[in-house]
């Protein structure tokens, strides 16, 4: 990295790298190239990528679809992890190939809960007495 490289810039980096991985890993898994029968039996969506600062380590963000088999659809892409670091090396053009590290991704149901804290009686009573 350059010497003279902002924070902000760095960051800027980080999250086009980021979106790089991003679209590899939802193209590969799209298109049905690992070979693994959980994956082949399941809509994956790849919902967020975040690099660390030296861009080594990937934290990758999954949903599939409907919630359903999280775990096991998990279990899979941490079994293939080799292909898909493989794949993600070959398509982002990097110094090192990214360590990837796979995770659930809990913002849909953080979202949901939200939306239905702010769907309570109790709580829609307050709000509506603020927009007056």
């Amino acid at each position: 990295m350059r010497h003279n490289a902002t924070p902000e810039t760095r960051s800027v980096r980080l999250l086009r790298v980021g979106e790089q991985v991003r679209h590899v890993l939802s193209d590969v898994l799209m298109r049905g190239d690992v070979h693994d029968p959980v994956l082949a039996s399941h809509s994956v969506s790849v919902t967020e990528v975040r690099m660390s600062p030296d861009l080594r380590h990937a934290t990758v963000f999954v949903k599939p679809l409907l919630g359903a088999d999280e775990r096991e659809v998990i279990d899979a892409l941490k079994r293939n992890v080799k292909y898909l670091r493989g794949e993600v090396a070959k398509r982002v053009n990097l110094k090192f190939s990214a360590q990837l590290k796979f995770l659930p991704d809990e913002s849909f149901d953080e979202a949901s809960h939200i939306d239905a804290l702010l769907r309570r009686p109790e709580v829609a009573r307050d709000l509506s007495v603020d927009e007056e």
